[in-house]
Formats: structure tokens, sequence, C-alpha cells
């Protein structure tokens, strides 16, 4: 019987090399090409518009569901929408864009608060309302800050949508202009 053989650091960074590239075969289609495309790639993959819609609707039903003075527990179901759509969102992150998924986050963080401080505040805690509300005030700036940055980056507005038309065959730019 002979000794064990031991891998030599060559045949070890060859391996290491070898897997990178495998790795790097797999890489999805919005990490290559031009940002343009890397982003309308992932608008299309992630959800990007339908996304920012869904978060956009679920803050508007919260204001709806407090104007009516619904009761707390259906107070409580849209707040907690907005919270679990923006948590969705956040899991839907990184974009190919710095600046996008700094301004998607950013977003998605603040309709996250949002969302928690209307549910705890649900059963008529005002100073919690009060901060769901300003919070929500906010998100409409940051959700148009991320939207015009898809659009530098891609040169379309991306719809908002948050069903696609049959039309729209998966484009996220089937409703912008």
């Amino acid at each position: 019987m002979g000794r064990p053989r031991r891998w030599g650091a060559s045949a070890l960074v060859a391996g290491c090399l070898g897997l990178a590239v495998v790795l790097g075969g797999c890489a999805g289609q919005e990490q290559s090409g031009t940002p343009a495309h890397q982003v309308s790639t992932w608008m299309v993959a992630g959800g990007g518009g339908s996304g920012i819609g869904n978060v956009e609707v679920d803050s508007k039903n919260v204001d709806l569901a407090l104007s009516q003075h619904n009761k707390p527990a259906a107070i409580r179901e849209v707040c907690s929408l907005l919270s679990n759509d923006a948590q969705t969102g956040i899991g839907n992150l990184p974009t190919p864009d710095e600046q996008l998924t700094t301004a998607l986050n950013a977003a998605y963080m603040d309709a996250t608060a949002a969302g928690d401080d209307c549910y705890h505040g649900a059963d008529g805690d005002a100073r919690l309302l009060a901060r769901s509300a300003a919070e929500r005030t906010k998100l409409f700036t940051l959700l148009t800050t991320a939207i015009q940055r898809a659009a530098d980056v891609t040169g379309h507005t991306p719809t908002t949508e948050t069903t696609v038309p049959p039309t729209g065959g998966g484009d996220p730019f089937a409703g912008g202009q």
C-alpha cells in the first residue's frame, strides 16, 4: 500500500477555478448584458413592478380602512398585508443596480415599519397610527424614487400594475411609458 495521495496547490487552484467557471455559467440573465437589460430582466424575474404596485395598493387600503373606521381586526389585516408584501419585496432584492436596490430597500423598510406601526396601533393607539401615516406618506416618495431609477437605467417607466394584462406577455414595461 502506498501513501495517500495529496492534492497539490496547483490542483486545488485548478479545482477552484473550474468550480468558478461552472458557477459563472449558472448566472441568471439578470447578471449579464447591459445594465438596462439586467434591470429589465430582474423586473420580470423578480416581479419588481408588481411588487411596488402591491405595496402601493396595500398602503392605500390601510388609509381606506382607517378612514372608514373599520374594526381593529380588519385594520390589522390590511396593515399586515402591507408589512408582508414589503417583506416579499425585500426578499427579491438585490437588483442588478445598486442605486435601485438602495431605493427599493428604503421603500420596503419604510412600508414594513408603517404596516407594523399600524398593526400595533389598530386598537386606537393614536401615536402609532400617526407614525404609520407619516411613514406611508414618505413611502410614496421612496417608491417614486425607485421607479424613476428603474426608468433612468432602462429608458422605460415600469408598470406597477399588480396583475399582468394578457397582452403584456410578462413585459414589466407593458403599461409603462
